[in-house]
């Protein structure tokens, strides 16, 4: 053999070898792009909700097999309520065994039975904790009520008439929550969340409540000398120095009124990094979710900017800045998931429409993370002649985010709402193959 015919034919056969290469890998990708066309549809399963509806696991099973049927393909299982205890087996936290008078006790572990029969029909898990709340303060139970270890870690409120107080007393709250500026109680958030990523084969995270309860916490000492050396000087007039109250109760504003937003958005901005770092570390697969309001603009009172840190929306808000804009969260998360929780579904100009709200999410967010569009099924009709109903809020999720989420089953199974969830999703998938 020639060394000429030797040398074509070494060519040959490199090129029979890349073009073999790179059709398996283009098939590949092919398949990969094939399997990632169909978006994320959530089911969202309250923990307090339907913590007597499900503490059997036949009933688990039913409703789970009848959310495959309806199209969800992603079930968000809330495995640690506002009330502190947790709804698995924990070497960290008290089971949650008893709500109200009804008593629930499980002899098997209740997040592990839905991973198991979530896969078992092909789909995804994400399990859901609330991170800061640590009890019930409207019930004036939970976890923080029943053990001292959290006497003094709790939110010290300033209200309206001028007084201080933990917001364990105060039975208006949501919940009793954890002062987030605290490191005992960050790494406690951290604990239950890195455990139930250790310890489960869940596909996501989603973080509920990972924020400050409102604008009267945190004003407790630890917060006060956090708040001082982010500025690097001494408050004079602690807290008249960062707002006051009027007669009617509203809100002044005082000189450190901005810088003291922008260091609570950094501190819960901080937080949700190191809960990607930690989480990524133990499973690099499991995707960090993020569900909040879609009023961005009106949340700073939680220290929520789930935005880019790129986007200068907060700029055109009294409060905005560059602290503030640089304290978005986006990039640490895999998925953002919108809560249009509003009773029009249609409308770009719209701010009342889901559609605008949706919209608004993926310009701020500006592809630093995905962005799911949610909404609350009992908002949304089941007349076909509503544009505003259940049918149209489903395909409208879909067609303006990258997925879909409804809350909550307790809603779906009361009003039955599975039929019109079904069709709307079947119609968006019908129009789009």
């Amino acid at each position: 053999m020639s060394s000429e015919f030797r040398h074509h034919s070494n060519l040959l056969f490199y090129a029979l070898v890349s073009f073999v290469v790179v059709g398996v890998l283009f098939g590949a990708c092919s398949g990969k792009d094939d399997e990632s066309a169909e978006k994320p549809k959530y089911l969202w399963m309250c923990g307090e909700a339907n913590f007597d509806r499900f503490s059997d696991r036949d009933t688990i099973t039913y409703y789970l097999e009848k959310a495959k049927e309806t199209g969800f393909n992603n079930i968000v299982v809330d495995v640690k309520p506002i009330e502190g205890k947790v709804l698995y087996k924990s070497k960290i936290v008290p089971e949650l065994t008893c709500i109200d008078s009804l008593v629930v006790e499980r002899d098997w572990d209740y997040l592990q039975y839905v991973v198991d029969e979530a896969h078992r029909l092909g789909m995804k898990v994400t399990a859901s904790a609330c991170v800061f709340p640590i009890g019930s303060s409207y019930w004036q139970k939970g976890l923080c009520y029943e053990d001292t270890t959290f006497d003094g870690r709790t939110c010290l409120e300033y209200r309206p008439d001028g007084t201080m107080d933990d917001i364990r007393t105060n039975t208006t709250k949501v919940a009793a929550f954890l002062n987030p500026v605290r490191q005992d109680s960050r790494d406690y958030a951290m604990s239950v969340l890195t455990e139930i990523a250790g310890n489960y084969d869940v596909d996501g995270l989603a973080l509920d409540y990972c924020r400050f309860p409102d604008m009267e916490s945190d004003f407790s000492t630890e917060s006060r000398e956090a708040f001082e050396k982010y500025v690097g000087s001494q408050i004079e007039n602690w807290p008249a120095d960062i707002f006051t109250y009027d007669e009617q109760g509203e809100l002044v504003p005082g000189k450190h009124y901005n810088e003291w937003l922008a260091f609570r958005a950094g501190v819960i901005s901080d937080f949700i990094h190191e809960v990607r770092d930690s989480i990524k570390t133990i499973n690099p697969d499991i995707e960090l979710n993020y569900w909040a309001a879609s009023w961005l603009h009106a949340i700073e009172k939680n220290g929520q900017n789930w935005a880019s840190p790129r986007s200068e929306w907060c700029k055109c808000y009294p409060y905005g800045s560059d602290a503030y804009q640089k304290a978005g969260f986006a990039p640490a998360l895999d998925n953002f998931i919108v809560g249009a929780y509003l009773e029009r579904v249609y409308g770009p100009e719209d701010n009342e429409s889901v559609e605008y709200a949706l919209n608004r999410a993926d310009s701020v967010i500006m592809g630093d993370c995905h962005v799911i569009g949610s909404i609350q099924s009992i908002n949304h009709s089941a007349d076909s002649a509503d544009p505003h109903n259940l049918v149209n809020a489903v395909k409208c999720c879909l067609e303006n985010s990258e997925g879909l989420m409804v809350f909550d089953i307790v809603h779906i199974i009361n009003r039955n709402q599975w039929d019109e969830i079904k069709q709307g999703i079947d119609e968006y998938q019908s129009e789009n193959k």
